[in-house]
């Protein structure tokens, strides 16, 4: 089974903690809008994610199995 990144966007800040961990899965845009450029997580980019979802701040990352 594919796991996935979720953010609950009600919690997310846009503070770019993710974004400076691992910019190849989440982008602010110009007007800090948090978006997901690439959702499946992989054996690549896991221990990344994780470390995403640990640092941040809202615990608005979330891993979906």
């Amino acid at each position: 089974m594919t796991k996935k990144v979720e953010v609950d966007f009600g919690l997310c800040e846009a503070n770019g903690v993710c974004m400076g961990i691992i910019p190849e899965v989440f982008q602010l845009d110009d007007q800090d809008y948090l978006h997901v450029l690439q959702d499946e997580v992989t054996p690549e980019n896991e221990e990344q994610i994780r470390e995403a979802v640990r640092q941040c701040p809202r615990q608005a990352i979330s891993i979906r199995e």
